[in-house]
C-alpha cells in the first residue's frame, strides 16, 4: 500500500468493521435507523451484554452515536463516519487495482521475454 493511502487508512475504524456481528449490528442499525443493546440482542446471537461491548467498539471508532433513552441507550449508526469508511475502502481498493495491474505487466513482459 502506498504510504498516501497507508496515511489515510484508520486501523480502527476498520478494526471496529472487520468484526461480523459489528458488521450486522450496523446492517440493522441502518435498516431500522436505531436501535438499543436490547432491541439488536433480539436479532442477533450473542447476549445483550455482548451486544453492549459491540455498541462501544463501534461507538469508540466513531460509527454509530448513543443518545440516553431511560436507563438504555439509542445508537444511530453515524452516517459522516460510515461515508469515510466507504472513501477509504476504496481508495484502498484502487491503490491494490494498481499493484495488480503492474503485476500483470510485469508477468505479460517476462513471458514475452521468455518467448523470444
Amino acid at each position: 500500500m502506498s504510504t498516501a493511502v497507508a496515511e489515510k487508512v484508520d486501523d480502527d475504524l476498520w478494526s471496529a468493521i472487520g468484526d461480523p456481528t459489528r458488521r450486522r449490528m450496523l446492517d440493522l442499525l441502518l435498516v431500522e435507523g436505531e436501535g438499543t443493546a436490547t432491541t439488536l440482542s433480539r436479532h442477533l446471537p450473542v447476549t445483550r451484554q455482548a451486544v453492549t461491548k459491540h455498541l462501544g467498539v463501534l461507538d469508540r471508532a466513531g460509527l454509530v452515536r448513543a443518545t440516553p433513552a431511560g436507563r438504555e441507550k439509542r445508537y444511530r449508526v453515524d452516517e459522516a463516519q460510515l461515508a469515510r469508511a466507504v472513501a477509504q475502502l476504496a481508495s484502498v481498493g484502487s491503490a491494490w487495482d494498481a499493484r495488480l495491474q503492474r503485476i500483470k505487466r510485469i508477468a505479460e513482459a517476462i513471458q514475452r521475454t521468455g518467448q523470444d
